[in-house]
């Protein structure tokens, strides 16, 4: 990795500390807001010279598209001795959920399809698993197919939240909305329309909360 500007290493703490506190990457206009740039323009720029530096990933088209990469991870990776860290203590081991299958677990064992070391300071709140994302439906915030979601285990969330919900037979993640007749689950990608689950929807449960979001290469 090339040596960073001041103003570079800046930008890549605020990254780490969205993430860490909200669970996801700022926008360009969020960056230019906290820096005191005059434009978005700036913020790209930066954003570009890391990324030709090798500290983090832009998926074009998308608001919050920015990715740290390996690298910047803490050494994320599948628990191997060549991957592992000097202070395995300090790191957590989750496992990797693949397919569930309907009306078990989403921990259960046939589930796991490997299990990752990570730093916990890498996210907003400790989590209990991570979920491998499918499809493109939260593209606009930079949650891509094949993504790792860092999820806590819960069955409660508030207005707002990026959770993980169950649906009869399908796991989604989605936008949680609560509304007066029940739940609206709303995609980040307008080409997919929102979820309404009615208030007594007896197939429907919340798995947990998106507290991070990786990459596995």
């Amino acid at each position: 990795m090339l040596k960073l500007t001041a103003r570079q290493e800046q930008i890549l703490n605020l990254i780490k500390d969205a993430i860490q506190n909200t669970g996801f990457p700022p926008t360009r206009a969020e960056i230019a807001n906290e820096l005191g740039f005059r434009s978005t323009n700036a913020a790209e720029e930066h954003l570009q010279a890391l990324a030709r530096k090798g500290v983090i990933e832009i998926a074009a088209g998308t608001s919050r598209g920015i990715r740290l990469l390996e690298s910047e991870l803490s050494n994320l990776g599948r628990s191997t001795p060549m991957m592992q860290q000097n202070t395995p203590s300090l790191q957590l081991s989750l496992p990797l959920i693949g397919r569930v299958a309907a009306g078990s677990p989403i921990l259960a064992t046939e589930h796991v399809e490997a299990s990752y070391q990570v730093d916990p300071a890498l996210f907003s709140a400790k989590p209990d698993f991570l979920l491998r994302v499918r499809g493109l439906s939260m593209r606009d915030i930079g949650i891509m197919d094949g993504d790792l979601l860092a999820v806590k285990k819960t069955d409660s969330a508030r207005n707002g939240q990026i959770v993980v919900a169950r649906i009869g037979d399908d796991v989604t993640v989605k936008r949680y909305v609560k509304t007066p007749d029940g739940v609206e689950l709303q995609a980040e990608n307008p080409d997919f329309p929102p979820i309404i689950i009615n208030e007594n929807e007896p197939d429907f449960a919340l798995e947990g909360l998106a507290v991070g979001l990786m990459r596995s290469w």
